[in-house]
């Protein structure tokens, strides 16, 4: 007999919860500590995460994907967002909205405290990701292994861009 996931998690379990730590992989100074509450309560169709990102780091590498709306909410801490070739100081209570096929993004912890912000994103079957800094095109399709390209080996234009 399978244990039923929850509908509710409640603020103590959350934080009693462990922290996933990780590097991104075309990032080194890219590191976060995640909390993946959507898979907690069964959610398979959104990602949402806790997110904790320590001074100094980046939340990922800049990247944009194609078919994948994804948003951030700051709880605590400052950053500097970056969106397309424009970079904005956002802290506790400001919202930002990725849209698919919309400007490569990411966020940088410049306070003097851990940021924390809250993270969601579809979880579609396949996607495609750009990472303009290193000109890679990342493929990720259902049932398949991953795999990145970089844009000089793409057929066709690549499109792999910052901004508009």
């Amino acid at each position: 007999m399978t244990k039923e996931l929850p509908y509710l998690l409640r603020a103590k379990d959350v934080e009693a919860l462990p922290r996933s730590e990780a590097k991104h992989f075309l990032n080194e100074r890219a590191i976060r500590r995640t909390r993946s509450l959507g898979d907690l309560t069964g959610l398979t169709g959104l990602g949402i995460h806790l997110v904790e990102v320590p001074v100094g780091q980046a939340s990922t590498e800049f990247h944009t994907h194609h078919y994948e709306d994804e948003f951030v909410y700051i709880l605590s801490g400052t950053a500097e967002a970056m969106v397309g070739d424009e970079c904005f100081s956002v802290g506790p209570g400001d919202f930002i909205g990725y849209r698919k096929g919309g400007l490569a993004h990411a966020l940088k912890n410049t306070g003097e405290t851990v940021l924390k912000y809250l993270a969601g994103g579809e979880r579609k079957a396949n996607d495609v990701v750009d990472y303009p800094v290193e000109q890679i095109r990342f493929y990720r399709n259902e049932g398949l292994s991953k795999d990145a390209v970089r844009a000089e080996h793409i057929q066709g234009p690549s499109n792999i861009k910052s901004s508009s």
